[in-house]
């Protein structure tokens, strides 16, 4: 009897020790289920855009079966860098940031290909003379939707007889890929057109109170009657530079002609109600796309360099009353 328990015990204790060596070698991953892991570094959660894109890589994660380690930056180039240094170090399958300026990536980018990690740049790019440092890139066509927010202007001017439009710019991030496309392609279509003088280009950095702030002092140094056009970057900045207007009294879409880029559901709502002239789209939707990619990669396969998902743009001259609700 004293024999057969000693058995027993041997066999309950050999039992334990199994499960805890499992227990131990198992990594604290973000999903256990997943044979795949990509961490993502976010730039921050600054807009309904920025939010989108977010749901769309955790959605798109999920239906994929992979971990998603999700790092918000919070604007800071730092915590990026940080990030995808505990990325590395984490040794996970691949490495997906939206970078919130262009420059200063190529130390850990070459970290991350020292250590055999392909690296996904979304929404925006960088500016390396190594383009090795990076597998993929997807995102926008940024100097097309500045084209057309321009031709949307030159259609507009057309439509109204126009001679002479001053016109103020109220940007993006300085420095960020976005801001300098956006603002080249809007150049590009105007250039040689006589009736368009762009006073002033500001920095609205992308958020909705930066907005606020340019259209105050874009209206305190040239007056309501002395802008006809505002181009601006996103929609969180349009948003905010419209409030100012109608607080100064200001009928944006009618006494002033207002151009924005995203297609966010508020926006897209002001333009129905001709607060807004027109929005060029860029969806925040690229989750799918990048996790095809991840499995794609993890199967040895070559993915295109350069990805630019479908975009079109909405304006006064559309029938919008069959669009979908945007979902961001």
């Amino acid at each position: 009897m004293k024999h057969s328990v000693r058995i027993a015990l041997a066999l309950l204790l050999a039992l334990c020790c199994a499960l805890m060596t499992a227990c131990a070698a198992k990594p604290a991953s973000p999903t256990s289920q997943s044979a795949l892991v990509v961490g993502f570094s976010q730039l921050g959660a600054e807009s309904g855009w920025r939010i989108g894109n977010t749901a769309s890589m955790e959605q798109a994660a999920q239906e994929w079966g992979f971990g998603l380690m999700l790092d918000n930056a919070n604007q800071r180039q730092d915590k990026q860098i940080a990030a995808i240094r505990s990325f590395i170090s984490y040794q996970v399958d691949v490495i997906v940031f939206s970078p919130i300026v262009e420059t200063g990536w190529n130390n850990v980018l070459t970290e991350a290909k020292n250590a055999g990690i392909p690296v996904i740049i979304m929404d925006r790019m960088i500016e390396t003379d190594d383009d090795d440092l990076y597998t993929a890139y997807i995102g926008a066509d940024f100097l097309a939707e500045g084209k057309k927010a321009g031709e949307f202007l030159i259609k507009k001017a057309d439509a109204m007889g126009a001679e002479h439009l001053n016109v103020v710019e109220i940007t993006g991030t300085e420095a960020s890929t976005p801001m300098r496309e956006r603002q080249a392609g809007f150049m590009q279509a105007i250039e040689g057109d006589d009736r368009f003088t762009v006073i002033e280009s500001v920095n609205g950095d992308f958020l909705r109170s930066k907005g606020e702030e340019c259209m105050r002092h874009l209206l305190e140094t040239y007056g309501p009657e002395g802008i006809d056009v505002i181009y601006s970057h996103n929609d969180e900045m349009t948003l905010g530079a419209l409030d100012v207007l109608e607080s100064a009294g200001v009928k944006p879409g009618k006494d002033v002609i207002l151009i924005s880029v995203d297609g966010q559901q508020e926006a897209v709502d002001a333009l129905r109600e001709g607060r807004i002239n027109c929005i060029v789209e860029c969806t925040p939707d690229l989750g799918g796309k990048v996790m095809e990619m991840v499995d794609a990669l993890s199967r040895g396969e070559t993915v295109p360099k350069q990805n630019h998902p479908e975009e079109t743009s909405f304006s006064e001259f559309d029938d919008l009353s069959g669009l979908a609700p945007r979902g961001y």
